[in-house]
């Protein structure tokens, strides 16, 4: 009892700058302050300003907005028209937008990469601060295509009293904890996905049936295994309550809604990642540190991943493209982000300081690698090394270099996988593609490259993918894994499901493209599947 006493002493304030209210954890108005019936099933009253937070959350809303406008002057009176009171609202959030985005627009460095200050202290975005894409806050006038600033500035202080609301709930047991919700789960389907993972090093790894019997936490499961797997947590002393409160950030800030850029679609990476990592030629070289980054980068290379591309966000003038310059926007927002909650969860907060800042930067350099902007750039220096032979890897930045390159290879790996799992992936990113062309014909945006359902099909928008990004990749990682196994499955795979593209391309119209690549298109002779359990 004196533990939770003197946790729920301490005042835990949450402050809003629009709201301008106080959120005062441990305030119990109605029970003496040493009432002992706190007990674990009862958490005391939380309250807001005045206002409890036991209420639902429209009606907390509405309590928030009285609140709010007594502060700013009491309720609107014939002295004070709607209107006036709306345009001075506005023109307030517009300066803040403005000023929030020249502050943090002054640490960024001309590459796009961020500056670390006086202190040596990277900068950080808050987790979650930002809202999702909403094309609804476009502008459909003469000013097409800018964001309003003072409405986006609203529904960023919705979504930050959401999630308070539900951390509250959290704590007084309202809702089930997540990610940790394998507790909902039968044995028998938590058998399945033990049985799983002893195979997780297969290159045939389903990674949809993995999400599905582990209720949705494909990540954090992958993720805690791996790092039993290579003694990182040992290694690191790291903290157990602190490693699955950071995967659970990471898992719960990817979105579900999204068909591709999701959670799964990390898992999925951090598997063929793991696949890499065991790769004879680079597995005996890596250090429990390349590990523990390659791991992580690739666990985190999309997070908070809007399901839009850097276009739209330059074209939209969303912040973070003016945050980042129109450069590496959506990598640059994923790695800093990835900090927040590295230092949100205290998951190195054990470790020196020079270290951890490092770990921090090189987990920056990985995820950076993966804007599909630099891919000549990184393909380019890789084929010299081969051609030279002068690749290294007792050098750590050497090995550094080949962990960009297998995470890249990580992130475009969906057509080297059998023709199940390369189809559904394929039809997922370009579900992902359709949807924001569709969002840029609805308020007359130019459609971007592979986002128009009219003129790109599946199959085509695949076969040049292919052709343009994954085979030149790949055939350099085959020569450089000289070549392995594994190498030489995904090649097989990637010529198959290239040729099975090209018959579908030319055999169909776009809109039978999905019904024959499920049931029409037979398996070509051999059916892809050798090599399939390899370690």
């Amino acid at each position: 009892m004196p533990v939770l006493e003197g946790l729920w002493g301490q005042d835990l304030r949450m402050r809003d700058s629009g709201l301008g209210v106080g959120v005062e954890v441990g305030v119990c108005p109605d029970e003496a302050p040493r009432s002992p019936v706190w007990g674990p099933l009862r958490m005391p009253p939380v309250t807001c300003g005045g206002l409890s937070l036991a209420l639902e959350l429209p009606a907390l809303i509405r309590q928030l907005r009285a609140a709010w406008r007594a502060r700013r002057g009491g309720p609107l009176g014939p002295e004070r028209s709607q209107a006036s009171t709306w345009v001075e609202e506005e023109k307030d959030e517009v300066e803040e937008v403005k000023h929030d985005i020249e502050d943090r627009s002054a640490h960024l460095e001309a590459d796009g990469r961020l500056n670390t200050g006086h202190a040596g202290v990277l900068l950080v975005e808050r987790r979650g601060s930002y809202p999702l894409i909403d094309l609804r806050i476009l502008k459909t006038s003469a000013q097409q295509g800018e964001v309003e600033s003072g409405t986006r500035r609203k529904i960023k202080r919705l979504l930050s009293f959401q999630r308070y609301c539900h951390a509250s709930r959290l704590l007084r047991g309202l809702v089930p904890h997540t990610p940790g919700s394998l507790h909902l789960l039968d044995d028998d389907y938590l058998g399945q996905a033990a049985h799983m993972l002893s195979k997780v090093g297969t290159w045939n790894f389903d990674i949809f049936l993995f999400d599905r019997l582990t209720n949705g936490n494909s990540l954090v499961t992958l993720m805690c295994h791996l790092f039993n797997v290579y003694g990182l947590i040992h290694h690191f002393q790291l903290d157990m309550v602190k490693l699955h409160r950071f995967l659970g950030m990471v898992q719960e800030d990817y979105h579900s809604q999204n068909p591709y850029h999701n959670a799964v679609h990390a898992a999925d990476v951090t598997q063929a990642m793991y696949c890499y990592l065991k790769e004879p030629k680079l597995a005996e070289q890596l250090s429990p540190l390349d590990v523990f980054l390659g791991l992580m980068a690739a666990a985190a290379h999309d997070v908070d991943h809007p399901g839009v591309n850097q276009p739209f966000l330059i074209k939209t003038r969303h912040h973070l493209a003016s945050l980042y310059q129109n450069t590496s926007v959506l990598e640059s927002h994923h790695w800093r982000s990835t900090v927040g909650m590295l230092r949100e969860s205290g998951l190195l907060s054990h470790l020196p300081a020079d270290m951890s800042q490092d770990m921090e930067q090189q987990l920056g350099s990985l995820i950076l690698a993966t804007d599909i902007s630099r891919q000549n750039e990184f393909l380019l220096t890789f084929r010299e090394h081969l051609d030279n032979q002068d690749l290294d890897l007792q050098l750590a930045s050497h090995r550094h270099f080949i962990l960009q390159i297998a995470l890249k290879c990580a992130d475009v790996c969906n057509p080297c996988r059998v023709w199940e799992l390369s189809r559904q992936w394929s039809e997922r990113v370009c579900e992902e593609f359709y949807r924001q062309g569709d969002l840029e014909r609805k308020f007359d945006l130019e459609i971007s490259p592979l986002c128009n359902q009219q003129a790109d099909s599946v199959p085509s928008i695949q076969i040049g993918f292919i052709s343009y990004i994954v085979e030149p990749l790949f055939e350099e990682w085959h020569r450089f894994t000289e070549p392995s196994l594994l190498s030489q499955t995904m090649m097989g795979h990637l010529h198959k499901n290239k040729a099975r593209w090209s018959r579908l391309r030319y055999a169909h119209t776009p809109s039978d493209t999905q019904t024959h690549s499920h049931a029409e298109e037979p398996e070509p002779e051999g059916g892809g599947g050798e090599g399939e359990d390899i370690p």
